[in-house]
């Protein structure tokens, strides 16, 4: 019963998210309510949705945002010229896209007929513009070779002007290009690491869904940030275990793939060693993932790849799978995991028995207590 993805009423559309990693050497402060948390050597950017936006309002997530035809631009050939030539300006060797469950077929609507950059250029400058536009955060780098050994990320200073440069940007994307030439600077597009895809799963008829791709970004220090007060009313810099504390305790809130995320990236101790993991990574097939949603007696549980319950069956993109049972029974008459187990809207269990295909990292198993609920 497997197929391709039918493009339907629900409106696919492709996005880029920028998952931004700075090092830290402020001390942190221990919180009256709890402990000092344990020491990371990075912070993550995250945002704060407006609650008047339409998707996600609310949540915490990190920057980014749907695909433009100004990101796949002819024009943006000018302003990499001379020192770096298409189709990938420098990027290495293509990563392999696993034909994995879904296939969206080949006439599943792109943004630009008359594209003249690969997707995975084309992403990363959509992931930079939305980084600039809600958070004022410019990944540029000054026009000209790069150097030799793969470095962290650069961010400029704001110019002056920033406001009314975000404002053009947001009415019309194709003035990111001309802000990048104005500053005669490119967008940092090599310091962007492949990192994972998701695709939004189903949970209502004409829902919005999305085919994110996440990239990841080291920087040696945190920027200042500028939120746009439409999209994002709010922004901090959280440490992994910071932020999952933050989301058990209700101080935040995170849709299941940005918890996921944050969840993996608890793997990392320092910036240097995530760094590392992302250029030893370069050459390994990136994994996209398409969540089912099983609807329990007591809560859900989005399904993933690997999972024994998981069914590559394209009816299930559009319908939900159900069941009498409560999450707790399921999980005793299971063994091969790899799904979020969602109680309520802050209590979300992580359950990984599968090892990564590709040699990501995948989150260590994460059960909230009770007791902290």
């Amino acid at each position: 019963m497997s197929g391709p993805l039918r493009p339907g009423p629900s409106g696919w559309r492709r996005a880029a998210t920028l998952v931004l990693a700075a090092g830290w050497t402020r001390p942190v402060p221990a919180a009256p309510s709890r402990p000092l948390p344990p020491p990371e050597g990075f912070r993550l950017l995250l945002l704060q949705r407006s609650e008047r936006q339409g998707f996600l309002p609310g949540a915490q997530v990190f920057p980014g945002g749907v695909l433009d035809a100004a990101d796949r631009s002819a024009d943006w050939l000018r302003l990499f010229a001379p020192h770096h030539q298409p189709p990938r300006f420098g990027l290495g060797p293509a990563r392999t896209r696993r034909a994995a469950f879904p296939a969206l077929p080949d006439a599943w609507p792109r943004a630009g007929d008359t594209a003249s950059l690969p997707d995975d250029v084309a992403f990363r400058i959509c992931a930079i513009r939305e980084a600039f536009e809600e958070a004022g955060v410019l990944l540029l780098r000054p026009r000209g070779p790069l150097p030799a050994a793969r470095e962290p990320g650069r961010v400029l200073e704001p110019p002056p002007g920033l406001g009314d440069w975000r404002a053009r940007v947001r009415r019309d994307p194709q003035h990111f290009l001309r802000l990048c030439a104005h500053l005669d600077c490119t967008p940092d597009i090599w310091a962007l690491h492949d990192w994972s895809a998701w695709l939004t799963p189903f949970s209502r008829k004409g829902g919005r869904r999305f085919e994110t791709t996440f990239f990841l970004c080291c920087l040696r220090e945190p920027p200042p940030v500028f939120p746009d007060l439409v999209e994002v009313v709010d922004c901090q810099w959280s440490s992994p275990s910071e932020a999952t504390e933050s989301f058990t305790s209700k101080e935040i809130w995170f849709a299941p793939p940005q918890f996921y995320e944050i969840r993996r990236l608890e793997n990392f101790a320092s910036l240097s060693d995530l760094h590392k993991f992302c250029l030893d990574h370069e050459l390994e097939e990136v994994e996209r993932w398409m969540p089912i949603t099983l609807v329990t007696a007591d809560g859900m549980m989005h399904l993933l790849p690997g999972d024994e319950m998981y069914l590559e069956d394209s009816n299930f993109l559009e319908n939900l799978m159900s069941t009498e049972k409560k999450n707790a029974e399921i999980m005793k008459e299971g063994k091969k995991f790899h799904r979020v187990v969602i109680y309520s809207r802050h209590d979300y269990n992580i359950h990984v028995t599968v090892q990564s295909k590709h040699k990501h990292v995948y989150p260590k198993n994460y059960v909230v207590s009770k007791s902290r609920l």
